[in-house]
């Protein structure tokens, strides 16, 4: 009988002890081990090499060097079809880059940020034969808050996304990704022609970059362009040619979308008082003015080259451009003496910039989105991302660097405008609503319709791309 109770009162001590320590060391011992458990994130990006990421890459591994990363770069021209057939053959990319105008065309294939992320933290590498110390630690993810205040307005304009949320039975707002650059448009322009022809200082407003293009444009006697003010006013040869008109239509008062998100860029502005011609019209006048040989700011026209390449051969005195540009004029022009100058804006009118830039964004079929989103909310931190501008030379994203770059002879034009840059475009086609706009220009060039007739059909063409 006694041995009897010795047993029992053993069995019930260990019992006690396995529930109450060792037992429960044991389970974090296991969640630890999942957690630490090799993983590959597959990233894939355009413009960018590998070289870019780095040191941001191994200050992320020095953490968590059970995370192994293979980087992609690609060709923008081939970028989103390989996305499209990775997904569609379920190989896609744990993260990679979408620009700000796909953001709903891949809201399906996209996961937001979720509120709380789990991660094993390695604290020490261990040494002469010592485990490495690894802890798990739960940490917030980026709230909406944080996002308003740590980006410009226009980051939360193109990402955060409505959801409607099952559980509570309402609307919900959520993250979509992160941008570790913002850039906007900027004027190039060519200091010596600016030189000869006398003019001090790059115009700071449309009238006066009027007068400019009309003193820097050259005819021979048989009427042909031999150096342009600039190059506006075409297509099919000007780069970026959607983003100029889009700006010129914002700046000039036009309201692209409605309250309701329908396109309203031909429509008149409720409460716009004193105008007679709906002011996406008027922009659409002023651009296209510039390819018009009866006028006086005639500077370019559908037959001539693209507008980069005459612009780093030394024919146009204005170029509209931005900062990934930079690299091809300095490799094609190395002696051109570039000036970097910020857009012209309309005299006494709020400024207004125009947003071109890119989101990292996290695929729905990962297996690892824990993981992808933390290294994405680590890399777009003030103290990482840094590390990502100043390699690659791209103007910042987040408000607190951009008094870092404000004096840099390269980035500080762009820094400059960050605050103030507008985007519109939040359909499922962008290269549609491009081309729509692309006929619309072309068709008002060569007098093929009346302005109002070409912008009331590029309005549908466009608000078929939202559906």
């Amino acid at each position: 009988m006694f041995k009897f109770k010795k047993l029992f009162i053993f069995s019930l001590l260990s019992a006690l002890i396995l529930t109450s320590g060792l037992g429960c060391q044991s389970s974090e011992d296991a969640k630890i081990k999942e957690a630490t458990k090799p993983i590959t994130l597959v990233y894939w990006r355009v413009f960018d090499g590998k070289d870019a990421f780095d040191d941001i890459i191994n200050a992320y591994r020095a953490s968590h060097p059970f995370i192994n990363f293979e980087y992609r770069k690609l060709r923008y021209e081939e970028y989103e079809q390989e996305l499209l057939e990775a997904f569609a053959e379920d190989r896609g990319p744990d993260i990679f880059s979408i620009h700000n105008t796909w953001v709903n065309a891949y809201k399906s294939k996209i996961t937001p940020v979720p509120a709380k992320i789990t991660m094993a933290y390695q604290t020490s590498s261990g040494g002469f034969g010592q485990a490495a110390e690894v802890s798990l630690k739960e940490k917030s993810s980026i709230s909406l808050k944080q996002l308003r205040d740590n980006f410009p307005d226009i980051i939360a304009k193109d990402i955060v996304l409505t959801d409607y949320d099952e559980n509570i039975k309402k609307n919900v707002q959520n993250i979509y990704g992160l941008p570790l650059s913002l850039d906007t448009m900027v004027m190039f322009y060519n200091r010596d022609l600016l030189n000869a022809a006398k003019i001090p200082q790059a115009p700071a407003n449309w009238r006066d970059f009027q007068q400019a293009v009309a003193k820097l444009t050259k005819q021979d006697k048989d009427g042909n362009l031999i150096q342009s003010g600039t190059a506006l006013g075409t297509s099919n040869n000007v780069e970026r040619s959607f983003d100029i008109v889009s700006l010129l239509m914002m700046q000039n008062g036009t309201k692209m979308t409605d309250e309701k998100g329908s396109i309203s860029f031909d429509k008149m502005p409720t409460g716009l008082s004193g105008r007679s011609v709906p002011p996406g019209q008027e922009a659409l006048i002023f651009y296209t003015d510039f390819a018009s040989p009866s006028k006086e700011v005639y500077s370019w026209n559908e037959s001539m080259q693209n507008n980069l390449t005459a612009f780093t051969q030394g024919k146009v005195a204005f170029f509209f451009g931005y900062s990934y540009h930079i690299p091809t004029i300095r490799a094609n022009a190395p002696k051109l003496n570039l000036g970097i100058a910020k857009m012209p804006q309309i005299e006494g009118a709020p400024e207004i910039n125009y947003a071109n830039y890119w989101f990292e964004v996290i695929s729905k079929k990962s297996p690892n989105q824990a993981a992808a989103w933390d290294f994405v909310q680590f890399a777009t931190d003030a103290a990482q991302v840094s590390k990502y501008l100043n390699k690659a030379k791209r103007p910042a994203a987040l408000r607190s660097l951009i008094a870092t770059q404000i004096d840099d002879l390269d980035m500080g034009t762009f820094a400059a405008q960050t605050l103030t840059a507008e985007s519109w475009y939040r359909g499922n086609n962008s290269t549609g609503a491009e081309d729509a706009f692309a006929s619309m220009i072309s068709s008002v060039v060569n007098k093929e319709v009346e302005i109002k007739d070409a912008i009331d059909l590029a309005a549908r063409r466009v608000a078929n791309t939202l559906r």
